[in-house]
């Protein structure tokens, strides 16, 4: 199990970066670093992001984690690694990013919604399986499909807050993965970014109140 993945364990959350203004991206990346959040992703549809994963590489690399998001094909695996990203991850399964990434040394979490789906991606070699969109399937969902499928770690995405992030981890959750309930949008370009440092101090501190990864 590679280094990133244990870590993965630890800090149990990935902050998800998505459409981020270039002149608030950097602001950004530095709150949720005052704020303790080791693992960032920053999503290819993003304008800049492969751009922003060098840079923040470079300034955060021995303190942050940051992977590439919405990774959803290979010549996308391709120019993600050798931007710097450590990890990739996508809302669907392509075997062939699967395939790059282990040759690359690099942990992978494609996307799945059903159990026919997630045994399809942990098969294919994931490092974890992100089950997507969890705001439209619900806690309920992924209580019930852990149940037979509790050898295979999953990234809960969409949907985790601060008021159920608890709820996630404890029905056995590797991790979860925060778009907008981390990385607020009016208020990144707004500039305000101690009280998003603030906002992502009380979930990375919420995530470790719940008892450790221990699978």
């Amino acid at each position: 199990m590679s280094m990133t993945f244990e870590q993965l364990k630890r800090e149990r959350i990935i902050a998800i970066l998505r459409h981020i203004p270039k002149n608030r991206a950097d602001g950004l990346i530095e709150a949720l670093a005052n704020a303790g959040v080791v693992f960032v992703e920053a999503t290819l549809n993003s304008d800049g992001a492969l751009a922003m994963i060098s840079r923040w590489r470079e300034r955060y690399g021995e303190k942050m984690r940051i992977g590439a998001g919405t990774v959803l094909d290979l010549n996308m695996a391709k120019e993600a690694i050798s931007a710097g990203a450590e990890y990739l991850i996508a809302p669907n399964l392509d075997e062939s990013v699967v395939n790059y990434a282990r040759q690359q040394s690099t942990d992978v979490y494609p996307g799945a919604m059903t159990p026919t789906e997630i045994v399809q991606a942990w098969n294919a070699g994931a490092t974890a399986v992100k089950v997507f969109p969890m705001a439209s399937l619900g806690l309920d969902y992924l209580r019930e499909v852990r149940a037979p499928l509790s050898h295979i770690p999953m990234v809960a995405t969409g949907g985790v807050r601060l008021n159920n992030i608890h709820e996630f981890l404890q029905i056995g959750a590797v991790a979860v993965g925060l778009g907008g309930s981390i990385v607020n949008m009016s208020l990144i370009k707004e500039g305000r970014f101690e009280e998003i440092e603030r906002n992502a101090a009380k979930l990375v501190q919420a995530a470790k109140l719940v008892g450790k990864y221990d699978q």
